[in-house]
């Protein structure tokens, strides 16, 4: 072998620090190459630029100067794509409707909380930038979040439920009035940036209502995220939800099924379900992209009326359970 290639497996041999892997793990010589005037050129991918450009840069020089004799060095370093979460396998839910109103944020909070009473490690990205409500949902102060010492955002907790949001990075009750770019880099810190727990098996993903930015960000992310579409059986909801799951599909996205919230009222008076919002939305839906009606959610509100979130003891609460069920099991089927 050449004094090139043998360079070349030295370096693959360096520790990305952040990620304890070596940079043929985690892909980190992006490109090398030796230009006319025998000056060695090339790109690395560092998960923390921040914390280990210094060492590494240090690291690179002794093996290109030092032990291989070229005369210069230059090395232009990116930011690292590689996920760890990958290597956790975490699988990302996302939870999407074709408009809002239908109760979609309140299904995201409920299912997490359902796949934790599973005894699930579950985390939770609230990416509907313009009306996120998680934070409200889940009753957790909007306070400032803390960071790691390599400055990765520390996710609030409620229960044992972590949860990132935009409303954590604004003052209270303002507007959020950003264009694409800056959205952009607000979910790249959600997705890359932030210290889930070592143990986290499920990611939930509320995203905002219909087909744009967000969700083609959030895409580019979390490619292979698995979704649940809401939508209520009204048909003015359910035909712009089914616009939701196509688009969903069409960029690579596994649709799970289709959750019918709101789908009917109980009344305890005459025993009966009154379908208030008409009926077969959910399975106009499901029928069309082929996919199962997971559940239908009833208009209910929790036994404990100061929370948002239902108990085992309430019938939605037990409704959620069982959907947190079907939907472990269609993705262990899968494995």
């Amino acid at each position: 072998m050449s004094k090139f290639d043998d360079l070349k497996l030295d370096l693959l041999k360096l520790v990305d620090p952040t990620l304890n892997l070596s940079f043929e793990q985690a892909g980190s010589l992006v490109a090398i190459a030796v230009n006319e005037h025998d000056v060695v050129e090339m790109k690395v991918a560092l998960k923390s630029r921040k914390k280990d450009e210094t060492k590494i840069k240090l690291d690179i020089a002794r093996l290109v100067k030092v032990k291989y004799q070229y005369p210069g060095l230059k090395i232009e370093f990116t930011d690292s794509k590689f996920s760890i979460d990958e290597e956790r396998k975490v699988t990302y839910i996302g939870v999407i409707s074709g408009k809002g109103g239908v109760g979609k944020s309140t299904v995201t909070a409920n299912l997490a909380l359902a796949f934790q009473r599973l005894g699930k490690v579950v985390g939770v990205i609230d990416t509907d930038v313009y009306g996120a409500s998680l934070p409200s949902i889940f009753q957790i102060p909007i306070e400032p979040l803390s960071t790691t010492e390599d400055d990765e955002l520390i996710p609030a907790e409620k229960d044992g439920i972590q949860v990132i949001s935009p409303e954590f990075f604004m003052p209270k009750n303002q507007p959020l009035m950003w264009r694409g770019p800056m959205l952009g880099k607000l979910l790249m810190h959600f997705f890359e940036n932030t210290a889930w727990d070592p143990d986290t098996e499920f990611i939930f993903v509320d995203l905002p209502p219909g087909t744009g930015d967000v969700q083609l960000d959030v895409q580019s992310f979390i490619p292979h995220a698995k979704m649940v579409l809401v939508t209520t059986p009204h048909p003015n909801a359910s035909h712009v939800a089914l616009k939701a799951g196509l688009g969903a599909k069409e960029i690579g996205h596994e649709v799970l099924g289709v959750v019918e919230n709101m789908s009917y009222y109980f009344n305890e008076a005459n025993g009966k379900n009154e379908f208030i919002f008409g009926e077969g939305g959910g399975k106009m839906v499901a029928d069309t992209i082929n996919a199962p009606l997971l559940t239908q959610i009833p208009i209910n509100q929790p036994l404990d009326q100061t929370s948002y979130l239902f108990s085992l003891e309430d019938m939605n609460g037990k409704l959620y359970y069982k959907l947190a069920q079907d939907i472990l099991n269609l993705i262990q089927s899968e494995v």
